[in-house]
């Protein structure tokens, strides 16, 4: 006997505009799917449409369209000719890691030397502080460049004006306050920035700042005698960190991460070749998903748990015995990172059981690790569905991950909820803060009745959105392959998801404790589906199952076969 399916998840189907729908097929020369596809993603003419699908470098924007760009080049070619000490400052997590080995490495090559700093999260928390900017000033350091980090650090950029060093800030985070008194501020979401594309992460800010002093540089004949630097070779760390950063896949950040992952896959860096094998990542099957699952989280871990330090290394490091150590020793920081991840879920999902979810989640304790409740926080927030905040107490002093969910912008709510707080900042999707362990009850209260006013019970209910209804014997090869076209996937650039009714599963399998293994048919012969996280429906068999899908291209020793990632299933709609 089958188990009875829990249909918690809403399913919605997009509508259909035919006209342009056939449009698209015949102008573009596309299967009706992917002109379907395509009308989803707010596509309305044959232009955009193929741009989108025939993506070149050479469509990057102009860094010097950004605010402060002339200025920030010309600050750094100074110190530069004048041998000043240049610092690159970035933050803990993988967007700041890579972005900050991104500006090591291309000072490197064109032969300047610059030191780094990245804050212990533990001892010093999220972005700039007054003690380092005094420490950096005093070891002689007069430039600061930031990476993604700075653009709420006004205190602490008075401190190192105070001390003599310049600032630089290259950040991408959403601007909630004054900005701070630096030399040069380069972040695309400035008020009057003409950079097009706002949606830039922290390492893309910082390979613009790479591009534009490249351009400087070639202009005032430093590379006569000195190679240039191909910066597409750089494109592989800008790829990991980028997808970590969940910014959205669209417009230049599409660009950055599709040719990034073409880098990335036979990259010469011997610490991305280590740590592609540490993480048991093959380059057939590298994509985007290999760096959200395997890649990132072991340089995350290092941030985390330990100091970011091991990971910059790693990133930076031309040493291949040097690489594999410390690729090593980051897979044993993510296993440690995973099992206090693994109690403090355990404990919190508990007390969500205890106490319930309505409206939204805000948990507390003085037992969990700061640097490993945001990663919980996600996970609660996708399984309930709901606003997610977990804090940790330390003393008096209190931090804070929130993850949001698709009706809620979770950097709004906790701008309604600012009186409660000391310091906020990050996206809508995700974002951190502190606060004094006094004010917990009276931000928890705040922050509930703004759910309360704001969201509707249809927020709440999980909804898979699919593309298309199809039959399982339309998909052959081409057909998968011109889906590809519309890849990379990732936020804002949804995985195609499609639907088959009354399908015929042949059997089950379980893969490891949570996957579930199918195959899975119609009419024609049976595909190989993996059902992620869904293997307590094992064992199922039989017809009448429709199912919610991407079938995707599976390479296994230079061998291509057709196989469907399942996101959900259900027992016949009808």
């Amino acid at each position: 006997m089958s188990p009875s399916l829990d249909n918690k998840n809403k399913w919605h189907i997009f509508d259909s505009d035919s006209d342009t729908q056939s449009f698209f097929e015949s102008e573009l020369n596309i299967l009706p799917v992917t002109a379907r596809l395509l009308l989803n993603r707010g596509f309305s003419d044959t232009e955009s449409v193929a741009a989108f699908l025939n993506p070149s470098i050479a469509d990057l924007n102009d860094p010097f369209l950004m605010m402060d760009m002339e200025r920030a080049v010309t600050r750094i070619l100074s110190a530069i000719e004048s041998n000043e000490k240049i610092v690159v400052f970035g933050d803990y997590d993988v967007d700041g890691t890579t972005a900050t080995s991104l500006l090591k490495l291309f000072f490197e090559e064109i032969g300047v030397e610059v030191a780094t700093y990245i804050p212990e999260r533990l001892k010093e928390g999220y972005g700039l502080n007054s003690d380092a900017m005094k420490g950096l000033a005093q070891s002689g350091i007069t430039l600061l460049i930031t990476t993604d980090c700075g653009i709420s650090s006004c205190e602490e950029i008075s401190v190192a004006k105070e001390v003599g060093l310049d600032v630089i800030v290259t950040d991408h985070h959403e601007i909630s306050g004054p900005l701070p008194d630096a030399y040069a501020i380069l972040n695309p979401r400035r008020e009057g920035c003409q950079f097009p594309d706002k949606n830039l992460a922290g390492v893309g800010v910082a390979f613009k700042l790479a591009m534009a002093l490249r351009t400087r540089l070639r202009e005032s004949g430093y590379f006569k005698d000195r190679p240039e630097p191909n910066l597409k070779n750089y494109l592989d760390i800008v790829s990991i960190g980028t997808v970590a950063d969940m910014v959205p896949l669209i417009g230049e950040n599409r660009l950055l991460v599709k040719y990034g992952l073409e880098v990335l896959k036979n990259s010469q860096r011997e610490g991305l070749k280590a740590l592609k094998s540490a993480s048991g990542v093959r380059d057939e099957r590298l994509n985007t998903e290999s760096i959200s699952f395997q890649l990132a989280p072991r340089i995350n871990a290092a941030g985390r748990v330990e100091r970011a330090d091991k990971a910059l290394e790693l990133l930076t490091t031309n040493d291949r015995v040097k690489a594999q150590k410390l690729a090593g020793e980051l897979d044993a920081i993510n296993v440690e990172r995973q099992q206090i991840e693994r109690a403090i879920f355990d404990e919190a999902d508990g007390m969500i059981k205890a106490d319930g979810c309505d409206p939204g989640i805000v948990l507390y304790s003085e037992d969990w690790h700061p640097g490993v409740i945001g990663i919980v926080a996600s996970k609660l927030a996708n399984r309930y569905n709901r606003p997610c905040i977990m804090i940790s107490i330390d003393g008096d002093s209190c931090r804070g991950s929130a993850r949001g969910i698709r009706n809620f912008d979770m950097l709004s709510g906790l701008t309604a909820c600012a009186e409660h707080i000391e310091r906020y900042g990050g996206h809508r999707a995700a974002a951190g803060l502190s606060l004094h362990r006094d004010k917990l009850v009276s931000f928890k209260a705040a922050f509930f009745d703004l759910l309360k006013r704001t969201l509707s019970e249809d927020d709440l209910v999980p909804q898979i959105d699919i593309d298309a209804m199809v039959n399982l014997d339309e998909i052959d090869h081409a057909f998968v392959a011109e889906m590809e076209r519309l890849a990379p996937f990732g936020i804002g650039n949804r995985e195609p998801l499609l639907c088959a009714e009354d399908t015929n599963i042949v059997n089950t399998q379980l893969v490891g404790k949570t996957h579930l293994r199918l195959k899975v048919k119609h009419k024609g012969a049976p595909l190989s589906a993996i059902a992620f996280g869904l293997g307590d429906l094992h064992p199922l068999k039989g017809p009448g199952y429709d199912i919610a899908f991407r079938p995707y291209f599976d390479q296994w020793h230079g061998r291509k076969s057709i196989s469907l990632k399942i996101k959900d299933l259900k027992e016949k709609l009808g």
